[in-house]
């Protein structure tokens, strides 16, 4: 009779190690709620070790952590081949680097690439652009193109507006790199932002200067 009872109560041992598992999980699942890198490696190792298993996460997290050491690395080492090339070439006044979470963009005015008021590249400008595109033509990143013009109205047969002369020079540039340069034209693409998107103002004509521009954004992966 007493052996009987005892073996009725056995199942109360399996319970109490279900509930002393799934505190253990709900202790790590708010350990990990805020997660710190490092307390969460020595986490997941003692974890992987308790229970006898290769979690293989601080192998994944260096590995993420190293390509995105390489990533910028590598987007350090344009940017000064670049920051190099305007200054050999003395276009520091003309052509600008900056970079944000998009990328790296290359701002050129456009009185260096086309006569003012068209949309066609000038014999000096494609010089520049084959040695910008020297640098570009292997890289794995996409590439946008991006036209931009002051908020002085443009009216031509041409040209009916700001909107149609952005796209156009945009379309140009790009094109040109693409057939001339070599840049694969699956990476390559354009987008006219007409007079709203200035980098200054446009109530002075060295504001305008700088806003009427085509920009080579090399995207983040």
């Amino acid at each position: 009779m007493f052996q009987e009872e005892g073996d009725k109560d056995r199942y109360l041992i399996t319970y109490a190690d279900l509930i002393t598992l799934l505190l253990g999980l709900f202790i790590i699942l708010y350990a990990i709620s805020n997660i710190d890198t490092q307390k969460y490696h020595k986490l997941m190792k003692a974890v992987g070790s308790t229970f006898g298993i290769e979690t293989g996460i601080s192998s994944g997290l260096e590995s993420k952590n190293f390509a995105l050491n390489k990533a910028h690395q590598t987007a350090g080492g344009l940017k000064n081949k670049l920051q190099n090339l305007l200054d050999e070439n003395k276009l520091n006044n003309s052509i600008r680097l900056d970079e944000n979470e998009r990328g790296i963009t290359i701002h050129i005015l456009d009185d260096i690439l086309f006569p003012s008021g068209t949309s066609e590249l000038n014999d000096s400008s494609r010089t520049i652009l084959m040695k910008i595109a020297a640098l570009l033509k292997n890289l794995p990143n996409d590439i946008r193109v991006e036209g931009h013009t002051d908020n002085i109205p443009i009216s031509s047969p041409s040209y009916p507006s700001n909107w149609h002369l952005s796209v156009s020079r945009a379309l140009n540039t790009a094109y040109h790199l693409i057939k001339n340069e070599g840049l694969s034209p699956d990476k390559v693409s354009i987008v006219g932002y007409s007079e709203y998107r200035p980098v200054t103002t446009n109530s002075t004509l060295e504001g305008r200067r700088s806003n009427r521009r085509v920009d080579i954004v090399i995207l983040n992966k």
